[in-house]
């Protein structure tokens, strides 16, 4: 991996709102994979920061590259060059097990596919990560996590006996349990219907804003990316500005 490029080196898109301290620095960034035909560019010279606190939505069409570019975020891929600083530090720094680590320390993710463990209730999924991090105060904590998101009388329930609304409810309590300073969201509604959908956005926004944490939404629908403070387009592995909140 090439070196990390000083925090100079290429201009932010979009600057965080209301002056807060960036969370996130993202400086010229990219990604090329191996293909078939060849090396595919999958992100080119990403830039952008977001401020403690913000919602920002990241749209764009299908293999813009917004998937990608979260599980750069999430520390998940190593970008081929470029530098991603959250919460003051360089990903790209790190080895796998400290980006375990971060990752159980500073960031929440809640995908489309709800990657529950199914051998595991409710509540034991949505312990495992605050288990892992060494909390001593698991189990209440991920009680409360579940009663957070309306799901006190499913604990003991395993995930096959649970609806998809009731499963995404159980991976948002278990991004959400550890207090991250950072939830990547990517197409959190995509399995679900229309209304559970919108329920558990509802749910996503309110306790993005009770913990006051930053919030990154990839979304293909124009009319959720409203709901977010600012909102971040890609079109083919390119951000473009932002537009208007």
């Amino acid at each position: 991996m090439d070196a990390a490029l000083p925090l100079s080196a290429a201009p932010l898109t979009g600057t965080p709102l209301f002056g807060a301290k960036p969370l996130i620095v993202v400086q010229n960034l990219h990604l090329t994979l191996p293909g078939p035909a060849g090396p595919v560019n999958i992100l080119t010279g990403i830039s952008f920061a977001v401020g403690s606190g913000e919602a920002i939505a990241v749209i764009g069409p299908s293999g813009s590259g917004k998937t990608s570019l979260l599980m750069l975020l999430a520390g998940l891929e190593r970008a081929t060059s470029g530098s991603i600083h959250i919460a003051g530090q360089d990903l790209s720094t790190l080895g796998e097990d400290q980006l375990a680590r971060f990752r159980r320390t500073h960031i929440g993710i809640v995908f489309q596919a709800f990657h529950l463990i199914p051998g595991m209730t409710a509540l034991e999924n949505v312990m495992v990560p605050l288990e892992l991090a060494g909390h001593r105060d698991a189990e209440p904590t991920a009680r409360a996590a579940l009663a957070a998101v309306g799901l006190s009388h499913r604990l003991d329930q395993l995930p096959a006996t649970l609806s998809g609304g009731e499963q995404q409810r159980v991976a948002l309590a278990r991004a959400l349990a550890p207090r991250p300073a950072l939830i990547l969201a990517d197409e959190p509604t995509g399995n679900l219907d229309r209304n559970t959908g919108k329920t558990v956005i509802d749910l996503l926004f309110t306790l993005h804003q009770n913990s006051n944490s930053t919030l990154i939404l990839i979304t293909h629908d124009p009319a959720l990316a409203t709901r977010c403070g600012r909102t971040l387009t890609l079109e083919d592995g390119r951000l473009t500005h932002p537009m208007p909140a």
